[in-house]
């Protein structure tokens, strides 16, 4: 089946869970009117149809292939990425003194939907090209912005982040990858990375890495580590990719999923010649590197969305054409009927839906906080920082969710590779994993998010939430996170905080969901009242939030003993 673009969803979303309109007063914003906003919702989801789509299964069954360190990526790849380059896409919310469209991220958030719903895998190299825009302007030097945002904007010098290596994992601290001086401001890179994403492809002229690494001398652990900008070509004089810098691919990895993103092994300085541009000063790396975490964060919630969208699309399809027995009401007779009439499917397909709108709102509404961070709101950036390991975490675990559901809707043609069902499965099973593990979102959210100011950030979003909304089930789960939350900041242990983690994240991240769905409901009840918008569309979102609140709110008040359990079971037992 062919993707199609949830535009309806996403311009109501922006309109009123990101405040579009509100953002385009402020100056920053303002070139992001009622037209262009129009242009770039409907112009990305025709792109990503006509463009990226196509690719996806050839970038699943073939995908990208090494040899001797060369990768290629199968045929057509390049062009669709070029094409991305030509249109500007990647341009929409980058600097405007570098070539950006100084446009709202949350338009971003549209494009990066769109291009990850339509071919998830592909869409892995727009995602970290902008999170090396982020880290360098935040970072670089004036002179290093002025060489590299330009290219790296456009996508036209593609980015890559270089964190983990073998022996390292999530343990950032213990890398090895060593920075030596040249003595003219460049210093030699040397060691190897893994699980770099796109970095090595034949889609772009250059490929422009972020590698931590160590400086002689340096403090152990994470304060010992900084940032250096080190290109797959040096540049000439005239500013044109030149020269190998010594930068190589010695394998790809073979995976479950993502296919059509090369996962990389890349060795620094075989040949002792891979030179580096240090960002910002020594020992100030992981600074850099959050910059450029945080954003990716966000934009891997939303992949768990994509895929949602991709494969609720996709069992829709199927359930409205495959037909088998009849109703077991009898209201069809004995003539078998679509099994889209059953209860049953029906179940499991309005729970992807309900799921998927309310993960693309939590994704939405942490995009506007992003905007209106960077106009110097800082009520804007606790809300952030607060939300942004809910969207991460709980947005991919209802990738995950959404996407076992659209396999089982097929039944055992879901599992049968030529439906493309699985596939949906395969690529978002990495998206709780990599970027900081779900786990470690959890345990960021009870740690730095809620310790840091004693839990102001979250009883700000309380009050927010109880301020608004009305469905009693809400409102109850209000109560039971705001008393796990206090436990947790008052009588509980690390240990007993940790243990809590994950279930109290899920009640959060459902909460804040339900929250945004109630919102939508409420606007969708007061737009067919006054007879504006399209009936169908309000009617459906009027029913998934209904789904929400009378089976997936009260699935997370049955967390709240978990939440509270305590570490002390999960060590009774020897394992």
């Amino acid at each position: 089946m062919s993707y199609v673009a949830p535009t309806a969803e996403q311009k109501f979303l922006l309109k009123h869970i990101v405040g579009i309109d509100a953002l385009a007063q402020n100056a920053r914003y303002s070139g992001a009117d009622a037209d262009t906003v129009e242009a770039i919702v409907e112009g990305i989801g025709e792109f990503a149809a006509s463009e990226y789509a196509p690719l996806a299964k050839i970038g699943d069954t073939v995908g990208a292939r090494w040899n001797d360190g060369v990768v290629t990526l199968p045929q057509g790849f390049r062009d669709a990425y070029q094409a991305f380059v030509a249109n500007g896409w990647g341009t929409i919310d980058g600097p405007t003194e570098f070539g950006g469209q100084g446009l709202p991220f949350a338009l971003t958030t549209v494009v990066m939907e769109d291009l990850g719903s339509a071919n998830l895998g592909f869409s892995l190299i727009n995602m970290l090209t902008m999170g090396a825009v982020e880290a360098l302007d935040h970072h670089g030097s004036p002179e290093q912005q002025a060489k590299w945002l330009p290219k790296i904007i456009t996508g036209e010098w593609p980015g890559t982040m270089n964190l983990t290596e073998p022996q390292a994992g999530s343990d950032v601290g213990a890398l090895r990858t060593t920075a030596t001086p040249v003595g003219d401001g460049t210093f030699k890179i040397k060691g190897q990375k893994i699980y770099i994403t796109f970095g090595e492809h034949d889609l772009a002229d250059n490929i422009v890495h972020l590698v931590l690494a160590r400086t002689p001398g340096a403090a152990p652990g994470t304060k010992g580590i900084s940032l250096f900008v080190v290109p797959k070509l040096r540049l000439d004089e005239q500013g044109n990719p030149s020269a190998f810098n010594d930068v190589r691919c010695v394998s790809i990895e073979h995976k479950l999923g993502i296919h059509a993103s090369p996962t990389c092994v890349l060795s620094f300085g075989d040949n002792d010649d891979c030179i580096g541009e240090l960002v910002g000063a020594e020992g100030a790396g992981m600074r850099a590197m959050f910059t450029m975490m945080n954003n990716a964060r966000l934009n891997v919630g939303s992949q768990g969305v994509q895929a949602s969208e991709a494969a609720t699309q996709m069992a829709l399809a199927y359930a409205r054409e495959r037909v088998q027995t009849p109703r077991a009401d009898g209201s069809s007779g004995t003539s078998p009927v679509p099994i889209i009439e059953h209860p049953d499917v029906r179940r499991m397909l309005l729970r992807m839906i309900a799921q998927t709108q309310a993960a693309r709102a939590l994704i939405y509404y942490a995009a506007g906080q992003v905007d209106r961070a960077r106009t110097g709101d800082a009520a804007a950036k606790a809300r952030l920082d607060l939300v942004t390991p809910l969207a991460k975490a709980h947005g991919t675990d209802v990738g995950c969710e959404v996407a076992s559901l659209g396999v089982q809707v097929h039944g055992g043609m879901g599992f049968i590779e030529e439906t493309g069902a699985a596939r949906h499965y395969r690529d978002v099973r990495i998206t709780p994993i990599y970027e900081g593990t779900n786990g470690i979102q959890a345990a960021d959210l009870v740690g730095r998010k809620l310790g840091g100011d004693s839990g102001a950030a979250l009883r700000a979003l309380i009050a927010d939430i109880r301020g608004e909304a009305r469905d009693a089930e809400l409102l109850k789960l209000a109560d039971e996170v705001e008393q796990i939350a206090e436990w947790m900041l008052t009588e509980a242990s690390v240990n007993d905080r940790l243990a809590g983690s994950y279930p109290f994240l899920t009640m959060l991240s459902t909460l804040t969901c339900g929250w945004l769905m109630e919102r939508q409901q409420r606007i969708a009840g007061e737009m067919l009242t006054n007879g504006e918008g399209d009936p169908d569309f309000l009617k459906g979102k009027q029913g998934a939030s209904d789904f929400y609140f009378k089976c997936i709110v009260p699935e997370a008040r049955g967390l709240y003993s978990a939440a509270k359990a305590g570490s002390a079971l999960l060590y009774e037992t020897a394992l």
